[in-house]
């Protein structure tokens, strides 16, 4: 595989996924089309598909294999949500705080150029919010 053709996906296998998509689409406005079922898929600027929701009954259902819930915060992946510059990071902090969105590891740092700061989906998933960029 070429790194520079090949697009990648990112999905996030949901027990709930009528109440994940109200997270992501509704809290961080994020775009879908979804209107119910056991599948979203969310446009960002990677493209279609760079962000999508699939029911995990109905995976391990597809897999043959049992699922067995994690508990508290996720820590097998993140997802990575990139903002213009570190102002839109921190204006996006305080409108997620004032909205009440669990927030593990506090206020935005900048460390190696990077801005960000980390909240949790319902799901218990680990989303980061960052910019590389000050301006």
């Amino acid at each position: 595989m070429n790194s520079k053709t090949t697009r990648a996906g990112v999905c996030i296998c949901a027990d709930d996924v009528d109440n994940m998509v109200r997270f992501y689409r509704d809290t961080l406005g994020l775009h879908t089309d979804f209107s119910g079922g056991t599948f979203a898929a969310f446009d960002t600027a990677g493209g279609y598909l760079s962000l999508f929701m699939y029911s995990r009954k109905a995976f391990s259902n597809d897999l043959g294999v049992e699922y067995i819930p994690h508990k508290g915060i996720n820590m097998t992946f993140e997802v990575a949500l990139w903002l213009p510059t570190y102002a839109d990071v921190d204006a996006e902090y305080e409108r997620l705080m004032a909205l009440g969105v669990p927030n593990p590891t506090g206020k935005p740092q900048t460390n190696f150029g990077l801005r960000s700061f980390f909240i949790t989906d319902p799901e218990g998933n680990l989303v980061e919010i960052g910019s590389m960029s000050e301006s």
